[in-house]
């Protein structure tokens, strides 16, 4: 089977002798490492939540927490 390395496109063979699947090369590996480190690429998700305009105060904190069931903090 034949796929595309993520980087530069070009064709890998998917089996035990590609050292580097699916990346065609050892740069490509590292481009797409640096890549992830630097945070231009990430695994989609739901949008993020977006954070209050105002930092939540203890009494809003405190009024969330007592919203919780009697065993959420045994987990």
């Amino acid at each position: 089977m034949k796929v595309n390395c993520p980087i530069c496109s070009k064709a890998v063979v998917w089996s035990t002798d590609s050292e580097y699947r699916p990346f065609c090369s050892k740069k490509c590996q590292l481009i797409d490492l640096g890549e992830w480190a630097g945070e231009e690429r990430k695994i989609a998700t739901a949008a993020e939540p977006k954070t209050p305009a105002t930092p939540m105060d203890i009494e809003e904190i405190e009024a969330m927490l007592s919203q919780q069931p009697d065993d959420f903090f045994k987990h």
